[in-house]
């Protein structure tokens, strides 16, 4: 059987009526308090006041790490992480990735300017220093503007190359127009590769949020999962000097395929 057939036939395991109720409860309790925590350190700290001051990631880093506790996600940094401003880039196989790459690294996160719209989790994100991009249709040179006014400024951003969630196993075509972001504010990229593992030391199947799975069947499958392992690694910054968009984006790809490839190979189990 291949890795790729695995992946597809496993399942979660079942949890009885009972079990559901009790994990729930405990999990809504730590949420509840997690989020409760991130709206302490938004207005203990006045974070609202200047929410995209470089300084202000040691508390994100916080949150994140919280919210990764919360979904039974056990953070594993391989190797040191940087602090230089950087734009970030990395694979994308969940909406966990964000806890992750926020527990190991201190940057901060490109959404959709309507999500600071939202109730609750809208101010949260805004007071901790969410960067919210504008989308036009096909606006890329725009986001791309707002990008590198950011890098101009120190401010550490990160995005995901791929423009979509994968199961993991591989990287698939980056995109990097985006890129030329770095270019523009002389700043380098900074490139890293995340690996979820589950307790029989193989690729998880659960994290994964793709195929025709909601939202909401997502998080209720992320909930009941047992403890997994996300190995977070990063890789020397590619300086941008001298770079097109075009051949940064190739360095990028054999980056981020090389180096899932030798993760890979160093975490999970034969």
């Amino acid at each position: 059987m291949t890795q790729q057939q695995a992946i597809k036939k496993s399942k979660p395991s079942k949890l009885s009526a009972l079990s559901k109720v009790f994990l729930y409860s405990k999990k809504l309790v730590s949420g509840t308090s997690a989020v409760a925590e991130g709206f302490y350190l938004v207005y203990r700290h006045q974070l609202y006041k200047d929410p995209n001051n470089p300084k202000n990631t040691r508390y994100v880093q916080y949150f994140c790490r919280r919210l990764s506790e919360v979904f039974n996600v056990d953070v594993r940094v391989h190797g040191d992480i940087p602090r230089e401003p950087a734009l970030w880039v990395s694979n994308h196989i969940s909406w966990l990735d964000i806890a992750v790459l926020g527990s190991g690294a201190r940057v901060f996160f490109l959404a959709k300017a309507e999500i600071e719209k939202w109730p609750v989790f809208g101010n949260l994100a805004k007071g901790g220093g969410t960067l919210f991009i504008k989308r036009g249709s096909g606006d890329s040179v725009r986001i791309r503007e707002q990008i590198a006014e950011f890098l101009s400024k120190d401010i550490p951003v990160l995005f995901f190359p791929e423009a979509t969630t994968t199961d993991g196993s591989k990287v698939k075509k980056v995109h990097g127009r985006i890129l030329g972001a770095a270019i523009e504010a002389k700043k380098p990229v900074q490139v890293c590769v995340i690996c979820y593992v589950n307790q029989h030391g193989k690729l998880d199947t659960v994290v994964p949020f793709i195929g025709e799975t909601t939202f909401v069947e997502h998080v209720q499958a992320v909930l009941e999962m047992p403890k997994v392992v996300a190995h977070l690694k990063t890789f020397p910054a590619i300086a941008t000097e001298g770079h097109t968009v075009e051949s940064l984006t190739q360095q990028v790809q054999v980056m981020m395929q090389k180096g899932l490839e030798d993760l890979q190979k160093e975490v999970l189990t034969d």
